[in-house]
This record gives C-alpha cells, structure tokens and sequence, in this order.
C-alpha cells in the first residue's frame, strides 16, 4: 500500500493509464479480428489504412513492440492479397 501522497497519486495515475492503454489495445484487437474474418477483399482494403493506423500508434506509445507490429500488419497484408 501506497504511505506517501506522491506514491499515492502514481496509484491512481497509473490505473487511469492500464485502463487506458486497456481499451486501446482491445479495440485494435477487434479491428484486427474483424478484418481477418471478413471475406469482401474491398471491404477489407478499406479497412485496412484505419488498423494499420491503430497498431502505428500502439506501437508508438510502446504497448506492443515496433517488431510486432509490423508483423501484424505484413499478415494482415498478406491475408488481403489472398482474398479473392
């Protein structure tokens, strides 16, 4: 437990912050999801520029590795050329 007010506050702060980081990294999660389970190839290259664009960003504030993020976009990629 948390006996000074400067350790109390970096509590709060850092639970604002996992919730935060939380709701961010679930909702690229579904994007991705939602793009892997579609079968429309034009629908999937609409989508595609907005969920690159949230795992840039996820990778940016240091929530997944830079690593990891291109390979979730290479897959994602490579999974749209394969749609029909």
């Amino acid at each position: 437990m948390a006996n000074t007010a400067s350790a109390k506050k970096a509590d709060r702060q850092s639970e604002r912050h996992r919730l935060h980081n939380r709701y961010y990294a679930k909702t690229t999660r579904n994007a991705i999801r939602d793009i892997r389970n579609t079968t429309d190839k034009a629908e999937a290259e609409k989508n595609a520029p907005k969920v690159f664009s949230m795992i840039d960003k996820l990778a940016k504030s240091g929530l997944i590795h830079k690593n990891k993020a291109a390979n979730l976009k290479s897959g994602i990629q490579s999974f749209i050329n394969k749609l029909a």
